[in-house]
């Protein structure tokens, strides 16, 4: 299971809902039938423990009686309003259909059943559900509904609703029917009481797949539209949906804005869970389609909070007089979290990169070392795991379980796994740019690919026995990343391998995202400290083929299926390890990726009117979750200015 972070275009529609807060993972398989049977017997399983809060990494850090979470500030103002950006546009407000292209809503207007706690990995503690519990074979789960949880039209949430938003939910996004492909059925079991039945047993991330379940009302979407249209959940709309959470939307419009008001009657703003949390009277997003023209608005204060994920702009774009006179705060806030795979995605439904020899020469061609030092100006460190900063990164050789595990497969993946540690290829010297070339173009000649000479006199170009050349296009949507892609694409083309770069806008970006129609993109594999179904999403054969997937790569391959399983299964942490192990060093011997690069620090900027708590929580530095408006600190801003 994992937290959830965007590709460089935007959060597909199922995923919007929850950027800010919590975890969305996905499972695998096709949609199921649910039962949305409204009246049931009697919980079976009444004699289970009820549980306050589940954790997949030992226990959660809170008894039942805390108070409020130590990493927030407990009597934090409310008020003030932030100013936030986002690229693109939008021509929806529901963000849960596949339809149009949805605002960012960031969770701020729809509640769950449980919440995750951005200080500890993988814990969720009861939002809308009191309790939570299952029997010990992880066969189903049972909530106890809080008798206060409310919608913001001040009618209480049901078992039907929680009912409804499944079935709901499947029907209107492919996504959330892969999520929840192994809830068969729910049904209410109680007076305030919902059980979700599996058809597996012993995935010990269930229980906590179905907390995350955002929470539709069944009576909203069941009544007409103002203009005596049915609502249905798996369209797109331009009106903004009834919701229980923290915000709700008070102005937008269509692609150039939106603005949420903070509820101030929130059903559950004095719960421990919420304590000192969403402290913010408004929060506006504007739209913008490129990064240069917000940044020049943050630095215009137009925007309040910026977060930086450009190098260069890091290190050259705030020299300038706010920034030296303190009015706007430059920090680097460290965060233990896993390290996302980020990476030049080399697409295998392509016939070109079919082979692993040709996906590693396209790793051999790319120099980190040279663009880290005059493009990034040192910043980043060159990613070597699927799952690295975490104990489940592979080293060394494989021993003991791990090998235990690989053994079997050893007929179906590379036989470097068993003989040599993975690393990338580096370049300490200028004599290893041309090594790297030489190794590459030896891989590309052994998977049949031969030099002819371009027509025109354009150059040498590599062609296949069929006499077709090698070309590559890099699909982006980001302006900042050309100037990294092309000096790479420099070095492939002196391979002999035709490259050209194209940038699109976000909306058409998404969709070929989406439909897999590119042979090169920017991708990320976000990872938590316990990985499990959501592994199914991003490599299994499964998923290979279903549009929006997030198997980017197209892998179709038992062994990678096989160990994705011993992960999801795993009966305890010691064989959770092993298996994810296993899987990184298949995956990373297979060069399905370009690995690219990371910083193990968020780099912030913000206009100098907000107060946060002394400490921050460690996995995330949670701006809209815990920060607050300071008064004073505004005022003085003003006058400074």
């Amino acid at each position: 299971m994992q937290l959830l972070s965007q590709p460089l275009s935007r959060l597909t529609a199922p995923l919007r809902a929850r950027a800010a807060r919590g975890p969305l993972v996905f499972s695998a398989g096709i949609a199921v039938a649910v039962s949305c049977a409204s009246i049931a017997a009697p919980s079976a399983f009444a004699n289970e423990v009820r549980r306050h809060a589940l954790s997949l990494v030992g226990k959660p850090q809170y008894g039942p009686d805390f108070k409020h979470f130590k990493w927030v500030n407990p009597n934090a103002p409310k008020g003030g309003r932030v100013r936030l950006w986002q690229q693109g546009s939008f021509d929806s407000l529901n963000p849960f259909s596949r339809q149009g292209d949805s605002a960012i809503a960031g969770g701020l207007p729809f509640d769950t059943l449980m919440a995750n706690s951005p200080d500890e990995p993988n814990a969720e503690y009861g939002l809308i559900a009191e309790w939570v519990s299952h029997p010990d074979d992880f066969s189903s789960v049972t909530f106890g509904l809080r008798p206060q949880a409310r919608w913001h039209d001040g009618k209480p949430i049901t078992p039907e609703d929680v009912v409804f938003s499944l079935s709901a939910l499947k029907k209107a996004h492919p996504q959330y029917a892969f999520y929840y492909k192994n809830v068969v059925s729910a049904a209410k079991t109680g007076e305030r009481q919902v059980t979700f039945k599996f058809d597996v047993k012993n995935n010990r991330e269930l229980p906590q797949i179905v907390g995350q379940l955002p929470i539709l009302p069944k009576h909203w979407w069941s009544a007409k539209n103002a203009k005596g249209e049915a609502r249905n959940p798996a369209s797109a709309m331009l009106e903004p949906l009834l919701g229980s959470g923290p915000y709700k939307v008070a102005e937008y419009d269509a692609g150039n804005f939106i603005t949420y008001k903070r509820v101030k009657d929130y059903w559950a703003k004095d719960l421990p869970i919420v304590k000192g949390q969403w402290n913010f009277d408004e929060i506006r997003y504007t739209y913008y389609r490129n990064l240069d023209a917000a940044l020049e608005s943050f630095k215009l204060d137009q925007i309040d909070y910026w977060r930086a994920s450009s190098a260069k702009n890091w290190a050259t774009a705030f020299n300038i007089p706010a920034v030296s006179k303190g009015l706007i705060r430059k920090e680097r806030i460290k965060l233990k979290r896993p390290v996302s795979m980020q990476a030049f995605v080399l697409n295998t439904r392509r016939l070109a990169f079919q082979d692993a020899r040709v996906r590693q020469a396209f790793n051999l061609a790319f120099d980190f070392e040279t663009a880290n030092k005059n493009l990034f100006y040192e910043q980043y460190e060159r990613t070597g795991s699927y799952f690295a900063g975490t104990e489940l990164a592979s080293s060394g050789l494989p021993k003991g379980r791990e090998l235990e595990l690989l053994t079997p497969l050893k007929d179906k993946i590379p036989a470097e796994v068993f003989t040599t540690p993975f690393e990338n290829p580096v370049v300490k010297a200028p004599g290893d740019v041309r090594k790297n070339l030489r190794q590459a173009f030896k891989l590309l000649t052994a998977a049949g690919w031969s030099v002819k000479n371009a027509p025109g006199g354009s150059g040498r170009v590599l062609h296949n026995k069929d006499g077709k050349p090698l070309k590559v296009e890099f699909l982006l949507v980001s302006e900042s990343f050309k100037r990294i892609v092309l000096p790479y694409a420099q070095t492939l083309n002196r391979l002999g391998i035709q490259t050209s770069v194209r940038i699109v806008d976000s909306a058409q970006y998404q969709r070929r995202y989406d439909r897999f129609d590119f042979d090169i993109v920017v991708g990320q594999f976000p990872q938590s400290f316990s990985p499990g179904n959501e592994q199914r999403d991003y490599w299994s054969s499964t998923a290979a083929d279903r549009n929006g997937s997030r198997n980017l790569i197209g892998i179709k391959n038992p062994a990678v299926d096989a160990l994705i399983d011993k992960i999801i299964f795993a009966p305890d942490r010691a064989e959770l390890v092993a298996a994810t192990r296993a899987l990184d060093r298949v995956l990373l011997w297979n060069h399905y990726v370009v690995p690219q690069w990371h910083v193990p620090y968020a780099r912030v900027a913000f206009w100098n009117r907000f107060g946060r708590p002394k400490t921050l929580p460690s996995q995330s530095v949670s701006f809209l979750q815990v920060w607050w408006y300071d008064k004073a600190a505004a005022s003085a801003l003003a006058d400074a200015k």
